[in-house]
């Protein structure tokens, strides 16, 4: 295993982490033993992050890595979020950043799971409706309280990012990134690169295509996110099959699979990049280790830029009613 520092901060983790939202929600359904031994192997592979969040299958993701924190809690830097709200039967409720909601949804997290203090804790998506220099003033009370270690932001735009961190030190943001979604070039990397602030992309393997083994969306279950993602509809999918057959192309001459290329891809775009590729099953983790072997010269990465620039991926990333909340 690799590892790197999260920013300027004294924050160190495995280069590759594990993203357990997929063991929840939005990707099928769940299978609780596959999902701890999974989450096992990882950290017995040197995997240190762990990344959850309260929303993740309505608490049930937080309550499901407390079965693997009761006995590894050392091995493991411990990444949720707060802020996105949901009734019981799943329905999305809102953003909260208030003051008094951050207390609340911490207490909340590390009573699901049956820890005294979270690693990382992210504000998972910005309340416009809430200065963000009173939510992220909320999230330092919290570590002077000893319940939080270091503070992120998820998906914040660069105005934002500098006002939080003004206020006290950010150690990460993490948003969308890979080959197919490079919304973060530019503006916003360079401003946590500025700042020395860490930057997590999670779905690094574009929600599964990048994989190549997603060729007709008839496959999805009936609650598949995936079912309402503009990119994986109509034409919009069609093209992307496109572009994932030129990153197979590549990835073959590598003597690796796309989802390795992809993942290595990712890596190489800066030592202050740590990854989250999600996962449920032990082969899939596996696979996705080995794209740490996988070397990229400056002659691949320029051909995996004129394959797959900027802006190649069609459609949006999120339906319209999610996208509004990105990047603010």
């Amino acid at each position: 295993m690799q590892y790197r520092r999260l920013g300027r901060s004294s924050l160190v983790v495995s280069a590759m982490g594990l993203g357990c939202m997929g063991m929840s929600q939005s990707y099928g359904p769940a299978d609780e033993q596959e999902s701890l031994a999974t989450i096992n192997l990882a950290i017995d592979r040197g995997i240190t992050l762990l990344d959850t969040a309260d929303m993740y299958g309505g608490g049930a993701n937080e309550e499901l890595l407390a079965k693997v924190l009761a006995t590894r809690r050392s091995e493991v830097v411990l990444a949720t979020k707060f802020g996105n709200m949901r009734n019981p039967d799943g329905r999305f409720l809102g953003v909260n950043g208030k003051p008094e909601y951050v207390q609340q949804a911490c207490e909340a997290s590390l009573k699901r799971l049956k820890i005294s203090a979270i690693d990382l804790y992210y504000l998972h998506r910005v309340d416009t409706s809430v200065p963000i220099e009173d939510t992220v003033g909320a999230m330092a009370r919290l570590i002077e309280q000893g319940k939080v270690r270091y503070i992120g932001l998820s998906e914040a735009g660069a105005k934002t990012i500098r006002r939080a961190h003004a206020t006290y030190p950010i150690t990460a943001l993490q948003s969308e990134y890979s080959i197919w979604t490079r919304d973060p070039e530019g503006e916003i990397l360079d401003t946590c690169r500025e700042l020395g602030i860490g930057f997590v992309p999670y779905s690094p393997l574009g929600r599964g295509i990048l994989t190549g083994k997603i060729k007709n969306t008839a496959e999805f279950g009936p609650k598949d996110f995936r079912r309402i993602s503009p990119r994986f509809q109509g034409e919009n999918f069609e093209k992307n099959l496109r572009l994932v057959e030129r990153i197979e192309k590549i990835a073959a001459e590598k003597n690796c699979s796309p989802a390795q290329l992809a993942l290595a891809w990712v890596l190489a775009q800066g030592e202050d990049i740590v990854s989250i590729p999600g996962t449920k099953r032990r082969s899939y983790l596996e696979q996705n280790l080995k794209a740490l072997d996988v070397k990229l010269s400056s002659e691949d990465l320029r051909r995996i830029d004129q394959v797959a620039p900027r802006g190649a991926a069609a459609g949006a990333r999120y339906p319209d009613e999610y996208m509004v909340r990105l990047g603010v």
